[in-house]
């Protein structure tokens, strides 16, 4: 068993992973959509928040404990829906959910994963939430849903901001591909990555387990490149929504709410809770950072549904931040993706403690015991977020 005992922050695990992964599955992870500006101002827009420093307040007992969709979880995270998560690790999201298990944070299966929902289901034995994306394919978001049911699944978390895809130049260059192509440079680089192969080969898991097999004429990954092409649908519309909650008929939860207008129309949607998201700066580059619109949004919609954040979180004082300025709670992907393709499942949970201390001991020293607790108070000066 590896030690990760010295791994002490969520940047060492990307420097990990970038030694671990093939660079087409690291830079999948690592980049955004053009310019990546976006990308990159999810993360330092957190920075200009500063906390205030208390002093002679008993902090001791700190609670990090709430809930998520009426779940108990150990702190306001949980691990979102991420591609090819299977790409960064052998049977990446078998290995993630049961970290998120073992921790008590919710794990979400995407629709492009590698491991199928019901791989997932059972090789973990406990409920996951599946994400969904509108395909043009009706009867196959139908089909999807109806397996996220006898999977036990218990939320659907509904993406709505890829109608289409934004550029990312890296994955372009790269020729990206599940499996990866046998060119020269990917054999190349392949060879410098034994470990990741060694994992690939004791797998059967190597594509899109949720389509190939199950979308009607998808049989093998020829088939497969053109019918993602043709099958992301732009007519999706707010009527859509309606139809897929009656479909699922339970707990649904809309991502990609980046203004206080579509998160109102969220609300009227019947969404149990939204996802204040840009797709970790992966679709529109040149929009604002999520932490930036958190407020608005929250001010728009109050308690009138649970309000999430995703995107730039790295740290645990970055999910302070965002409970701070309105968020019930928050989701993580690169984080975890980094700490799966250095580590696997211990990589995983051990990201996970560091979240949870960092998220602790900030939250002490604001001094705040309990994370329902925890405020706009505790920052200085957070009117500059306010839009």
């Amino acid at each position: 068993m590896e030690d990760l005992s010295k791994i002490t922050c969520i940047s060492d695990f990307q420097q990990l992973a970038r030694r671990r992964v093939p660079k087409m599955f690291y830079d999948y992870v690592d980049s955004g959509s053009w310019t990546e500006s976006t990308y990159r101002e999810n993360e330092s827009d957190f920075q200009q928040l500063k906390f205030k420093q208390r002093v002679a307040v008993n902090i001791e007992g700190r609670n990090l404990a709430t809930t998520m969709l009426g779940q108990p979880v150990s702190m306001p995270v949980a691990l979102a829906p991420t591609g090819l998560t299977g790409m960064q690790h052998a049977d990446g999201e078998i290995l993630a959910a049961r970290a998120a298990r073992d921790f008590g944070v919710p794990f979400t299966l995407s629709t492009m994963s590698i491991c199928s929902l019901e791989d997932v289901a059972e090789h973990t034995q406990a409920p996951f939430w599946f994400q969904l994306y509108v395909m043009r394919d009706r009867q196959f978001i139908e089909a999807l849903i109806n397996r996220a049911k006898a999977a036990n699944c218990s939320a659907l978390v509904l993406t709505l901001d890829l109608q289409v895809l934004g550029q990312r130049h890296k994955d372009i260059r790269n020729g990206l591909s599940v499996p990866p192509r046998p060119t020269l440079m990917n054999m190349l680089n392949l060879a410098t990555r034994l470990r990741w192969c060694q994992g690939m080969l004791k797998t059967k898991r190597r594509t899109f387990g949720n389509i190939i097999g199950h979308a009607t004429g998808v049989d093998d990954l020829g088939t497969l490149a053109s019918w993602t092409q043709q099958q992301f649908d732009p007519t999706l519309c707010w009527d859509d929504v309606e139809w897929i909650k009656k479909c699922w008929g339970g707990k649904l939860v809309l991502k990609g709410i980046m203004e206080a207008e579509d998160a109102r129309h969220a609300v009227d949607a019947g969404a149990d809770a939204i996802v204040v998201s840009n797709h970790g700066g992966r679709q529109l580059d040149g929009a604002p950072s999520t932490i930036a619109c958190l407020p608005a949004i929250a001010d728009a919609v109050g308690n009138q549904t649970e309000i999430w954040l995703d995107s730039g979180v790295r740290s645990g004082q970055d999910v302070l931040r965002s409970v701070a300025l309105g968020a019930d709670a928050t989701m993580i992907g690169r984080a975890f993706l980094y700490a799966l393709g250095a580590a696997g499942q211990a990589g995983v949970t051990r990201a996970l403690e560091i979240l949870a201390n960092e998220l602790s001991v900030s939250m002490g020293l604001c001094g705040v015991r309990d994370i329902q607790d925890v405020d706009r108070r505790i920052l200085l000066d957070p009117a500059r977020f306010d839009r």
